[in-house]
């Protein structure tokens, strides 16, 4: 052994713990059993948060309206918050409720959920809240999963949320394999170790019980992620209902793709400052183990950034080989992280469903680990806490 080779190895600790620790998370993902249903009678209001969106609001309150589920147990609502377009209109006449909100100096998702969550807790209707996207499909079984967990104790669910235009584009398929990791591996695994799955924003649902104990009040670019930590702190855990899906449409083009990316990982940067410390405390005072997990969530950096490191690491431990004849400590440690890293990707590709196609698509992945990088030192094109709408692709 060097010191060269002790060096390099031990640099590569940090990354092999969070490969680890995905990788353990890959293995633990097997989908449960599905809970059998009961006869409806809980009650729900679909909100769906929509800025500018006159495109597709209409296909999206569609979707909804066909759900299996009594259509007298649950009524879709669209906020058309500080729209510039028609999109109240349409969604009035696809069949929905609407709430207009025109309040410039508070802008985003958050808000919008705020002030449609304290008006459906002002009325008697609901037992419980679900939130959708603006450009989402859903499936059939939504509200009657989703009951099934509420019936059972479940305050707070999220559904596999999925993409729609999976095949779209090469780099739309790497985005459903990723996102097949980030959300299905990760929640399938933390579901059967009854930890909190966290919020994914889309597909998201609420017991009128846990909104009354702890009031919404995430206002951040990644809302989701803040109101999930604060359920957390309040002790509540987040179920996840794998048999039901929400499909947003994902981006195909890269300037589309840049500027979301760019507002959703500075959102969880800033985040993961606020956060990050508080978490580990009172996850030690607590000896909360769901406390621990959303910390060591927020620990683990961005699946691409993870890769570079470890490329990076990996090419050193064979230098170090070339040059001085052995890195027996180096290789170890970078060999063990890629092997994590492998099992985790290869997971989220075959619970994504992209197929052949999706898994020669992965040659691209270095192309686009270096894209994501380039966004960290890029310069800003908006303000990070702006909701600006994303473009579609898909033909309303």
């Amino acid at each position: 052994m060097t010191w060269i080779d002790l060096g390099v190895g031990l640099c590569g600790l940090p990354p092999l713990g969070a490969s680890m620790y995905l990788a353990a998370l890959a293995i633990l993902s097997r989908r449960p059993s599905i809970p059998p249903a009961t006869a409806p009678h809980l009650k729900f209001v679909i909100v769906v948060p929509a800025h500018d969106e006159e495109g597709g609001i209409a296909r999206t309150v569609e979707s909804l309206k066909a759900i299996d589920y009594p259509p007298e147990f649950f009524h879709v609502l669209v906020v058309a918050d500080n729209c510039h377009d028609r999109t109240a209109e349409r969604a009035a006449a696809a069949g929905a409720d609407v709430l207009v909100r025109c309040e410039p100096r508070q802008r985003g998702k958050g808000y919008a959920l705020a002030r449609a969550f304290d008006d459906i807790l002002a009325e008697d209707f609901a037992d419980a809240i679900v939130v959708v996207d603006a450009d989402t499909l859903v499936s059939r079984n939504l509200l009657k999963a989703f009951a099934s967990r509420f019936e059972t104790g479940a305050v707070a669910v999220q559904a596999e949320y999925g993409v729609q235009n999976a095949l779209s584009s090469w780099r739309t398929r790497l985005m459903t394999i990723a996102l097949a990791a980030f959300h299905d591996v990760r929640s399938l695994a933390r579901e059967r170790l009854g930890l909190s799955c966290g919020l994914r924003g889309n597909g998201m649902g609420f017991s009128r019980e846990v909104l009354r104990a702890k009031p919404y009040g995430a206002f951040s670019i990644v809302e989701d992620l803040e109101y999930g930590l604060e359920l957390g702190f309040a002790g509540f855990r987040v179920t996840y209902i794998g048999e039901a899906r929400v499909l947003g449409e994902m981006v195909t083009t890269e300037r589309a793709s840049r500027s979301q990316r760019r507002r959703w990982e500075h959102g969880r940067t800033v985040l993961t400052r606020q956060y990050l410390p508080r978490l580990l405390k009172e996850a030690w005072r607590r000896r909360d183990g769901c406390l621990l997990d959303l910390a060591l969530d927020l620990l683990v950096p961005p699946l691409a950034q993870l890769a570079a490191v470890t490329a990076v690491g990996s090419a050193l431990a064979l230098a170090t080989l070339w040059t001085l004849g052995r890195a027996d400590v180096a290789l170890s440690i970078w060999g063990a992280t890629s092997l994590g890293l492998c099992a985790y990707v290869v997971r989220g590709w075959f619970l994504s469903g992209v197929g052949a196609r999706g898994l020669l698509d992965l040659l691209r992945a270095p192309g686009y680990v270096l894209w994501k990088l380039a966004l960290l030192f890029a310069r800003k094109d908006a303000k990070p806490d702006e909701w600006i709408r994303t473009g579609r692709e898909v033909k309303m």
